[in-house]
């Protein structure tokens, strides 16, 4: 068979390595001539499939390709819509059947979360049903690292190196004040449902050292009375106190501390201004001196201080994409599985979309002191290796340097509109 087009997007909160895996799996297609022809990427996701607004990638420069590697953000723009099962999306399915033959689309590569995942799953089964055999293979990434069956999240590790930087040194300006002025401070990181990443930011102080950081996280069931005291004697020992608080906290009724809204689609909630409510809560209570800070998409943007090990990770799950999918899998995701700590090493297997779709890995308890507020000597075992070495991107005049893509539209072949209801 003559080689096929394949087509691309990217689909929810974007992560500061998200571009590097849209560099390995469009660097591996090129070399996949035999099987796959023109590269497409959809713009905003599965939308973009839809709406049949599509760039073509093939115009881009090997060089312009490359700098994806060091550039946040999603390059081709992301979305947050999920496709509806048979029967009551059947309109979509066949909507993008018409596209797919339109373009000559054979393989269909989907970059995202756990939601993304069943949507690439729906594809694979439903196409084929309906008349169009495709190859549709989810491609890991999230900064909430709880995607299961996989040890790591790609995006994660460099989310993690970053919060952990940032409380560290949150942590030293607060030493410096505290005497004559602020006495805790408290730092609202993302994470949605899990406390991975608010659990990373235990690793800014030196283990074993039972400091001045507490670490709040939704499997761990917020008390209001213990985690004031515990404020209260950790200012009385170092004469202050930081806080990294998860934004899907939780209180032991199940219901979060804060949830300021969203569309109604689980998974799609707007969780974040929990800091707030914490810093109120202390200072009325221990009439102290409090800052905080959301780092909300900060944290997920900032390329320039990556983990090498999450780039070359986000790397890898594209190449493997292709990889998979010319050797005939469909339905199915790469995942990154660890073989040891000490040396750090990994590997890439694909992992069934059926297992994977719309299940959340949660961190474990065992990750956490019995009181719940530091880290074990097993979580950092597991978070170290994530965050270790540098990445730097280019810099000119003092700036970090992104990839400038052309972003060439594909010509529209349909003359039909689809409807995209919201």
């Amino acid at each position: 068979m003559p080689p096929q087009n394949a087509l691309y997007a990217q689909s929810g909160g974007v992560t500061a390595t998200i571009n590097a895996t849209a560099c390995g799996l469009i660097e591996a297609a090129r070399r996949q001539r035999t099987h796959i022809g023109r590269v497409y990427a959809a713009r905003n996701g599965i939308l973009g499939a839809l709406s049949e607004d599509l760039v073509d990638t093939t115009a881009e420069s090997a060089s312009a390709i490359r700098a994806l590697m060091h550039t946040p953000g999603g390059i081709f723009g992301s979305c947050r819509y999920d496709l509806s099962p048979l029967p009551q999306g059947r309109a979509q399915y066949e909507r993008l059947i018409e596209v797919f033959r339109a373009h000559n689309i054979g393989y269909f590569f989907y970059n995202g979360g756990n939601g993304s995942a069943e949507t690439a799953h729906l594809i694979a089964k439903i196409l084929p049903r309906l008349g169009w055999p495709v190859t549709a293979i989810a491609v890991p990434k999230t900064i909430d690292n709880d995607i299961v069956r996989s040890d790591s999240s790609p995006g994660f590790g460099s989310v993690a190196k970053f919060v952990a930087t940032s409380m560290r040194e949150a942590m030293a300006d607060l030493a410096s004040m505290s005497h004559s002025s602020t006495k805790v401070f408290v730092m609202e990181v993302m994470g949605r449902y899990t406390g991975w990443i608010a659990a990373a930011c235990g690793l800014a102080l030196p283990a074993s050292e039972d400091g001045p950081l507490l670490l709040l996280v939704p499997e761990v069931h917020f008390d209001r009375r213990r985690f004031l005291a515990a404020v209260r004697l950790r200012i009385a020992r170092h004469g202050w106190c930081a806080v990294a608080v998860a934004e899907g906290l939780k209180l032991r009724d199940g219901r979060h501390l804060t949830q300021t809204g969203g569309d109604g689609i689980p998974g799609h909630e707007q969780l974040g201004g929990v800091a707030p409510l914490i810093a109120h809560m202390v200072r009325e209570a221990l009439q102290v001196k409090v800052h905080w800070s959301v780092l909300d998409y900060v944290q997920r943007a900032a390329r320039h201080l990556a983990s090498q090990t999450d780039v070359d990770q986000a790397y890898a799950v594209g190449r493997a994409a292709v990889a998979y999918a010319v050797q005939g899998k469909t339905d199915v995701m790469p995942v990154i599985q660890r073989s040891s700590n000490h040396p750090y090493r990994w590997r890439v297997t694909p992992g069934a979309l059926a297992s994977i779709m719309n299940r959340e890995k949660r961190l474990p308890r065992s990750y956490l002191t019995a009181d719940g507020w530091r880290l074990t000597a097993r979580a950092r075992a597991y978070f170290t290796p994530l965050i270790c070495g540098e990445a730097w991107p280019p810099f000119a005049d003092g700036l970090p340097q992104h990839a400038q893509l052309k972003m060439r539209p594909v010509p529209r072949q349909l003359k039909s509109v689809f409807q995209i209801e919201p």
